[in-house]
Protein backbone atom coordinates (compact mmCIF):
# COMPACT_ATOMS: atom_id res chain seq x y z
CA UNK A 1 0.00 0.00 0.00
CA UNK A 2 3.15 2.22 0.76
CA UNK A 3 4.74 1.98 -2.49
CA UNK A 4 1.39 2.52 -3.94
CA UNK A 5 0.87 6.01 -2.50
CA UNK A 6 4.81 6.99 -3.20
CA UNK A 7 4.37 5.97 -6.92
CA UNK A 8 1.40 8.19 -7.05
CA UNK A 9 3.22 11.37 -5.89
CA UNK A 10 4.47 12.02 -8.61
CA UNK A 11 1.50 11.37 -10.73
CA UNK A 12 -0.58 13.94 -7.80
CA UNK A 13 2.22 16.49 -8.06
CA UNK A 14 2.12 16.56 -11.75
CA UNK A 15 -1.73 17.43 -12.03
CA UNK A 16 -1.69 20.26 -9.41
CA UNK A 17 1.25 22.13 -10.44
CA UNK A 18 -0.38 24.64 -12.66
CA UNK A 19 -2.74 25.48 -9.67
CA UNK A 20 -0.17 25.74 -7.32
CA UNK A 21 1.60 29.01 -9.00
CA UNK A 22 0.90 31.44 -11.27
CA UNK A 23 3.03 31.07 -14.59
CA UNK A 24 6.64 32.00 -14.33
CA UNK A 25 6.71 35.55 -15.59
CA UNK A 26 3.34 36.17 -15.71
CA UNK A 27 2.61 39.82 -15.67
CA UNK A 28 0.06 41.84 -15.72
CA UNK A 29 -0.81 45.99 -15.58
CA UNK A 30 -4.58 47.53 -15.26
CA UNK A 31 -5.08 50.79 -17.89
CA UNK A 32 -4.28 54.28 -16.52
CA UNK A 33 -8.32 54.58 -16.40
CA UNK A 34 -8.83 51.74 -14.49
CA UNK A 35 -8.33 53.50 -11.16
CA UNK A 36 -9.65 57.15 -12.01
CA UNK A 37 -9.35 59.13 -8.88
CA UNK A 38 -7.96 56.19 -6.66
CA UNK A 39 -3.91 55.31 -5.81
CA UNK A 40 -3.48 51.98 -5.53
CA UNK A 41 -4.93 49.70 -8.20
CA UNK A 42 -4.25 46.52 -6.82
CA UNK A 43 -7.01 47.58 -3.65
CA UNK A 44 -8.94 49.15 -6.42
CA UNK A 45 -8.50 46.09 -8.03
CA UNK A 46 -10.20 43.99 -5.44
CA UNK A 47 -12.78 46.21 -3.56
CA UNK A 48 -14.69 46.19 -7.53
CA UNK A 49 -14.00 43.13 -8.15
CA UNK A 50 -15.44 41.80 -4.54
CA UNK A 51 -18.47 43.83 -4.73
CA UNK A 52 -19.47 42.57 -8.49
CA UNK A 53 -19.14 38.62 -8.01
CA UNK A 54 -20.35 39.05 -3.95
CA UNK A 55 -23.98 39.80 -6.00
CA UNK A 56 -26.00 36.91 -6.96
CA UNK A 57 -25.91 37.91 -11.02
CA UNK A 58 -22.41 40.03 -11.77
CA UNK A 59 -22.96 43.00 -13.28
CA UNK A 60 -26.19 42.13 -14.62
CA UNK A 61 -27.36 43.32 -18.18
CA UNK A 62 -23.96 45.54 -17.80
CA UNK A 63 -21.76 44.22 -20.07
CA UNK A 64 -19.14 47.35 -19.64
CA UNK A 65 -19.09 46.24 -16.21
CA UNK A 66 -18.74 42.86 -16.26
CA UNK A 67 -15.66 43.13 -18.60
CA UNK A 68 -13.74 45.64 -16.73
CA UNK A 69 -14.29 42.91 -13.19
CA UNK A 70 -13.50 40.28 -15.45
CA UNK A 71 -10.15 42.19 -16.59
CA UNK A 72 -9.37 43.21 -12.83
CA UNK A 73 -9.87 39.57 -11.89
CA UNK A 74 -7.36 38.62 -14.75
CA UNK A 75 -4.62 41.16 -13.14
CA UNK A 76 -5.12 39.85 -9.81
CA UNK A 77 -4.51 36.21 -11.13
CA UNK A 78 -1.29 37.53 -12.58
CA UNK A 79 0.16 39.87 -9.42
CA UNK A 80 -1.31 38.94 -6.29
CA UNK A 81 0.59 35.46 -5.99
CA UNK A 82 4.00 37.05 -6.43
CA UNK A 83 3.11 40.46 -4.59
CA UNK A 84 5.37 40.95 -1.53
CA UNK A 85 2.84 42.84 0.34
CA UNK A 86 0.80 39.97 0.01
CA UNK A 87 3.55 37.52 0.75
CA UNK A 88 1.79 36.98 4.51
CA UNK A 89 -1.62 36.66 3.34
CA UNK A 90 -3.54 33.64 3.07
CA UNK A 91 -1.88 30.43 2.10
CA UNK A 92 -5.28 29.63 -0.53
CA UNK A 93 -5.23 32.88 -2.00
CA UNK A 94 -2.94 32.38 -5.37
CA UNK A 95 -4.42 28.75 -5.45
CA UNK A 96 -8.37 30.32 -5.61
CA UNK A 97 -7.33 32.85 -7.94
CA UNK A 98 -5.97 30.43 -10.15
CA UNK A 99 -8.77 28.17 -10.20
CA UNK A 100 -10.98 30.98 -10.39
CA UNK A 101 -9.55 31.97 -13.76
CA UNK A 102 -10.45 29.04 -15.14
CA UNK A 103 -13.97 29.53 -14.12
CA UNK A 104 -14.26 33.52 -15.39
CA UNK A 105 -12.07 31.87 -18.60
CA UNK A 106 -14.80 29.19 -19.13
CA UNK A 107 -17.80 30.88 -18.72
CA UNK A 108 -16.41 34.06 -21.16
CA UNK A 109 -15.10 31.33 -23.96
CA UNK A 110 -11.85 32.86 -23.18
CA UNK A 111 -8.80 30.51 -24.54
CA UNK A 112 -7.31 28.91 -21.78
CA UNK A 113 -4.00 30.20 -22.16
CA UNK A 114 -4.46 33.48 -23.20
CA UNK A 115 -1.92 36.02 -22.43
CA UNK A 116 -3.42 37.60 -18.91
CA UNK A 117 -2.64 41.25 -20.17
CA UNK A 118 -3.89 40.72 -23.80
CA UNK A 119 -7.27 40.01 -22.38
CA UNK A 120 -7.14 42.72 -19.71
CA UNK A 121 -6.62 45.25 -22.88
CA UNK A 122 -8.76 43.68 -24.81
CA UNK A 123 -12.06 43.78 -21.85
CA UNK A 124 -10.77 47.67 -21.21
CA UNK A 125 -11.31 48.42 -24.83
CA UNK A 126 -14.52 46.32 -25.32
CA UNK A 127 -15.50 48.37 -21.65
CA UNK A 128 -14.72 51.41 -23.43
CA UNK A 129 -16.83 51.13 -26.56
CA UNK A 130 -19.86 49.63 -25.04
CA UNK A 131 -19.94 52.76 -22.50
CA UNK A 132 -19.72 55.06 -26.01
CA UNK A 133 -22.38 53.23 -27.63
CA UNK A 134 -20.97 51.31 -29.80
CA UNK A 135 -21.64 47.70 -29.80
CA UNK A 136 -19.55 46.78 -33.19
CA UNK A 137 -16.24 48.23 -32.19
CA UNK A 138 -16.49 46.42 -28.72
CA UNK A 139 -17.12 42.97 -30.35
CA UNK A 140 -14.26 43.44 -32.76
CA UNK A 141 -11.98 44.52 -29.50
CA UNK A 142 -12.05 40.96 -28.64
CA UNK A 143 -10.10 39.38 -31.27
CA UNK A 144 -10.91 35.07 -32.11
CA UNK A 145 -7.06 34.48 -30.54
CA UNK A 146 -8.16 35.33 -27.00
CA UNK A 147 -12.34 34.82 -26.96
CA UNK A 148 -12.39 31.90 -29.74
CA UNK A 149 -16.61 32.03 -29.85
CA UNK A 150 -16.43 35.45 -31.46
CA UNK A 151 -16.61 39.16 -29.77
CA UNK A 152 -20.34 39.20 -30.19
CA UNK A 153 -20.49 35.91 -28.42
CA UNK A 154 -18.59 37.24 -25.78
CA UNK A 155 -20.39 40.79 -25.16
CA UNK A 156 -23.53 38.57 -24.95
CA UNK A 157 -21.73 36.45 -22.62
CA UNK A 158 -20.63 39.52 -20.30
CA UNK A 159 -24.69 41.04 -20.16
CA UNK A 160 -25.68 37.77 -18.61
CA UNK A 161 -22.47 36.91 -16.84
CA UNK A 162 -23.47 33.54 -14.38
CA UNK A 163 -23.07 33.44 -10.57
CA UNK A 164 -19.22 32.50 -10.49
CA UNK A 165 -18.69 30.87 -7.15
CA UNK A 166 -14.95 30.21 -7.13
CA UNK A 167 -14.34 33.77 -8.30
CA UNK A 168 -16.54 35.11 -5.86
CA UNK A 169 -14.67 33.29 -3.51
CA UNK A 170 -11.25 34.51 -4.99
CA UNK A 171 -12.03 37.92 -4.84
CA UNK A 172 -13.64 37.62 -1.26
CA UNK A 173 -9.96 36.28 0.52
CA UNK A 174 -8.24 38.76 -1.77
CA UNK A 175 -10.12 41.62 0.07
CA UNK A 176 -9.95 39.56 3.47
CA UNK A 177 -5.92 39.36 2.69
CA UNK A 178 -5.91 43.05 1.87
CA UNK A 179 -7.64 43.76 5.18
CA UNK A 180 -4.65 42.36 7.09
CA UNK A 181 -2.37 43.38 4.85
CA UNK A 182 -3.33 47.09 5.43
CA UNK A 183 -2.63 48.76 8.25
CA UNK A 184 -5.07 49.89 10.63
CA UNK A 185 -5.35 54.03 10.49
CA UNK A 186 -6.25 55.96 13.59
CA UNK A 187 -7.74 59.37 13.56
Amino acid sequence: MNRALLLALPLLAACSGPLLTAPAGESAVLPRDAVVGAGDPTRSAILTTNAVFSERTPAAGQPASGARAIAQMEFLAATLPRASNFSNASPTLGPQLLTARQEWRGALGIAPGADPQAVIDSLYQASRALEAGQRDAAASSLPNGLFPQGGAATLTRLAALPRLPQTAAAAATAQEALRTTTPQRTL
